[in-house]
């Protein structure tokens, strides 16, 4: 296959992506949660969560440890599956589809939503062939358009330059905040319509942390991003969108400036204070 076959082919990729952004762009809201309950056993851990998430923003989910933060985010991809004791119920809604029907085929559900660890976990493969197994999972086998997507999303991610020479070496090899970019590629290597992000600085050095969030500043062009962090400062500097929860409920919701400086309860103004 020659490069302008392979361009053509992304092009023709690149107005269909386009198609279907437009499509979503008639209606703002890219994912709606209603009535969403999650119960452990007695506990009930997330309680009668209603939200509406904005498409191409930073939706910030804020609040203390053990506020459901993390749970709310394993519910959007299903991953509360995984967890026996989990009673889910309630209704999420991404393009129209309800993501807790049973019906949902959930390997395909979470191509939709990348998802992005607070540590990163690279696969046992070479670094060409971390990205190359998202690509594959979208069905895509010929090698060199293989190889110019995985050159692609490692340029998206902005770690091509320093891989290009050893991109069949271990990813061991890779700095930690290195890696952590590496998954981002192979999450955004099977084309997810939104990124799951869960305090994905939080095992980063400073300059590292700082290139994920200028990733996620680009990102958000092209993905939704909803990413939940501890970090009160870097919540003012990425969110376009802040939900504030305590002890599994939504306190408070809406835009960063509305949440940040003129907050309406009291819980959410504590937080707040102790935060800075």
């Amino acid at each position: 296959m020659t490069l302008d076959i392979i361009k053509n082919i992304e092009n023709s990729e690149i107005l269909l992506t386009n198609c279907i952004f437009e499509e979503v762009e008639k209606n703002e809201t890219i994912l709606k949660i209603e009535n969403l309950n999650v119960y452990a056993k007695k506990e009930h851990i997330l309680k009668n969560i209603n939200l509406e998430i904005p498409k191409n923003k930073i939706t910030v989910l804020l609040g203390p440890s053990g506020c459901g933060k993390t749970t709310l985010l394993k519910s959007l991809n299903r991953l509360t599956d995984l967890y026996k004791e989990l009673k889910v119920s309630g209704h999420i809604f991404i393009e129209n589809d309800d993501i807790l029907a049973s019906k949902q085929n959930t390997s395909v559900l979470r191509q939709k939503m990348g998802l992005l660890s607070q540590r990163p976990y690279p696969l046992p493969y070479s670094i060409y062939k971390n990205v190359a197994y998202g690509i594959k999972l979208k069905g895509i086998k010929n090698k060199k358009l293989i190889e110019f997507n995985v050159e692609k999303k490692l340029r998206e991610v902005g770690l091509w330059e320093e891989v290009k020479d050893r991109l069949h070496s271990s990813p061991e090899s890779l700095s930690i905040g290195q890696q952590q970019r590496l998954c981002l590629a192979r999450g955004l290597a099977v084309k997810p319509r939104i990124i799951l992000a869960d305090e994905p600085t939080s095992a980063l050095d400073p300059v590292s942390s700082k290139i994920i969030e200028n990733l996620f500043k680009e990102l958000k062009k092209h993905y939704t991003i909803i990413l939940v962090t501890h970090v009160l400062r870097q919540a003012q500097r990425l969110a376009d969108h802040v939900v504030f929860m305590n002890y599994g409920e939504v306190i408070e919701q809406g835009s960063s400036k509305e949440i940040f400086s003129n907050p309406q309860t009291s819980q959410l103004k504590e937080y707040l204070i102790e935060g800075n």
